[in-house]
């Protein structure tokens, strides 16, 4: 592996495929394209066989050599590999054959998949010299570039919309992290940091390190393929914030086929997103290879980007590969995070509400068939959004240290109409 740049070539214009070197940059100076890692696959492909890679630790960097960085990581050495779980219950619930979950709810450190991300941004960010890094987040990336920057011994500032829910605040500030927060949606945010990017020599992950920063989700979709035995899954559903979790797994299919790790199928990438921030399933919906931003109004504030960046590519992605889109409303956020908490006890956060939502109906619809086999991508814990939860499931009982009330009670709860 080379020392200076790993198994990557350049950086490369995903829309008139100019080369730039790898360097702490994002977007194309002639058309204004944002800028993606090409790798050098005839290298890859000798050094990364299955069984090299199973002789590897259980954590991402397993797939080295198609993560960007120079040389071994040393941020976030021990994230992924997350649980890929049989769901029948909740299968039967949703009437499909067979689904699965990518539960990444219990990624580490911080509980999310933005941990895949932020380890290979701040690595990367590390090899380039930089010893300030940053962020604009709708509360996962804040968490995790804040435990991540603490642990790799970074200076760093996080950068939020000020109506956060508060644990994913305090799940920043508790790291030692500069937190700001900003008057405005999540938009309002990103243009700030843009800004502030130009100004100060930071290592901003989502801005001038997004071309390593978004190669990182890939590997979720490396552990799909390999944990369901070596296949690509019939059917794939991904939240949407960005769009750039949906189009990386989808590359991730890609690459594994292109280098022989897999064999070629045919799959399905589907994505998920909130009503009240849906830009991009109401574009799929309406047949569109464009979307139009929106102002956010939805309890899934991981998911409230409304111009979101890679939107235009994962409408592509979902066209290319016969995919669909649909958005669910709150009360539907909600009954989708009981639904997979009461069917498999995993209790996810907002997003993956709007995930199990959102496979509900296309499953219904007839866009994904009964027939066949899905994953779903839950890319957050519950823990982290308790506040979109509060007066919605139910409640205590409550009674003395009584044994005549402990069997008064449940009488009662046998006798009542709504008792299961």
């Amino acid at each position: 592996m080379d020392k200076q740049t790993g198994f990557m070539k350049a950086l490369k214009c995903r829309e008139c495929g100019r080369e730039y070197p790898l360097a702490a940059t994002h977007v194309c100076e002639f058309d204004f394209g944002p800028l993606e890692v090409a790798y050098d696959y005839d290298r890859i492909k000798a050094s990364m066989t299955r069984s090299a890679i199973q002789s590897r630790s259980k954590n991402m960097w397993r797939y080295r050599e198609l993560l960007p960085v120079a040389g071994e990581p040393t941020v976030g050495c021990e994230v992924g590999f997350t649980p890929l779980i049989k769901a029948d219950r909740l299968a039967k619930r949703l009437g499909i054959r067979e689904l699965w979950i990518k539960n990444d709810a219990v990624n580490y450190p911080t509980l999310s998949f933005k941990d895949r991300v932020v380890s290979v941004a701040l690595s990367r960010a590390k090899e380039l010299g930089f010893t300030t890094v940053a962020c604009a987040s709708t509360g996962n990336l804040a968490n995790s570039v804040a435990a991540n920057a603490a642990s790799a011994g970074l200076k760093a500032y996080v950068f939020i919309p000020s109506d956060l829910e508060l644990g994913k605040v305090l799940n920043s500030l508790v790291y030692g992290a500069n937190v700001v927060g900003i008057k405005g949606h999540y938009d309002e945010v990103n243009r700030l940091c843009a800004e502030i990017a130009g100004k100060y020599n930071w290592a901003f992950v989502n801005v001038n390190m997004r071309p390593y920063y978004a190669e990182g989700s890939k590997s979720m979709g490396f552990e799909i393929i390999e944990q369901l035995g070596w296949k690509i899954p019939q059917h794939t559903i991904v939240p949407m914030a960005s769009g750039s979790l949906l189009t990386k797994i989808h590359k991730s299919y890609q690459e594994m086929t292109k280098l022989g790790l897999v064999s070629d199928a045919e799959y399905s990438v589907h994505g998920a997103q909130p009503a009240g921030c849906s830009p991009i399933s109401v574009a799929q919906k309406a047949g569109l290879d464009f979307f139009k931003p929106v102002k956010p109004n939805t309890i899934a504030k991981s998911l409230a980007i409304g111009t979101p960046a890679d939107g235009f590519y994962a409408l592509k992605v979902m066209k290319e590969t016969g995919g669909a889109a649909d958005d669910v409303t709150d009360d539907e956020i909600r009954d989708g995070i009981k639904l997979l908490a009461e069917c498999e006890g995993i209790f996810t956060e907002t997003a993956g509400g709007v995930t199990v939502g959102v496979a509900k109906k296309l499953i219904a619809s007839g866009k994904i068939p009964a027939n066949d086999s899905a994953v779903l991508c839950i890319t957050g814990n519950g823990l982290k959004t308790l506040d979109a939860l509060v007066g919605h499931v139910g409640h205590t009982r409550e009674i003395r240290p009584s044994l005549r009330e402990f069997e008064a009670l449940i009488e009662a709860e046998t006798k009542s109409p709504t008792a299961a």
